[in-house]
């Protein structure tokens, strides 16, 4: 059976704030994201423009799917592509102490094999201004990094929230970046 590997746990000191104590009863979400690879080596970043955020592919684990299932469900909704899974890479665990909220984010290697054209935005993606790109892997690396100086809340996101996103994805990042490509 295969390891499953903590890639890092994110804090609020990760993000410039100071944890709250608290009772350790944090309401928990499970989410599937990742790196989707296209045919010319370039992987796939949503960027919501109305809140200068760049982010990986990847959304929240629906009642009774596999993380598995929810990354490629999720890589169509946000890319419009269809993928084959090459690799699980680990998990990143985010405890929000000021929401007493903690994310597991399993995180996959991902390849296109159809591009439908076709994304399935929701209203708030909308509302944000989101879009796909496809850049190279160092390039998406510096703008998610940028955007975290950046960075906007929404309506639907506080800023606090939206604080962890870029954070996180950087980690995955680095972590994919060390473990497929070298420094």
């Amino acid at each position: 059976m295969q390891e499953i590997k903590l890639i890092r746990k994110i804090t609020d000191e990760d993000i410039g704030e100071i944890a709250k104590e608290n009772n350790d009863k944090y309401r928990l979400r499970k989410s599937a994201r990742g790196i989707i690879l296209n045919a010319q080596g370039k992987i796939a970043i949503l960027n919501k423009e109305n809140k200068n955020e760049f982010k990986l592919p990847g959304g929240g684990v629906d009642e009774g799917e596999s993380y598995e299932q929810a990354f490629v469900r999720e890589a169509l909704e946000e890319t419009g592509c269809k993928i084959d899974i090459l690799d699980f890479l680990g998990y990143t665990e985010e405890i929000k102490s000021h929401e007493n909220f903690r994310q597991l984010s399993y995180c996959y290697v991902g390849k296109v094999i159809e591009n439908t054209k076709s994304t399935g935005y929701t209203k708030k993606e909308i509302d944000e201004g989101a879009k796909i790109l496809w850049l190279d892997i160092k390039e998406a690396y510096e703008k998610i990094k940028k955007s975290i100086g950046n960075i906007k809340g929404s309506k639907y996101d506080n800023l606090y929230r939206t604080k962890f996103i870029p954070v996180r994805d950087v980690v995955i990042l680095e972590y994919y970046i060390s473990k497929y490509i070298g420094k």
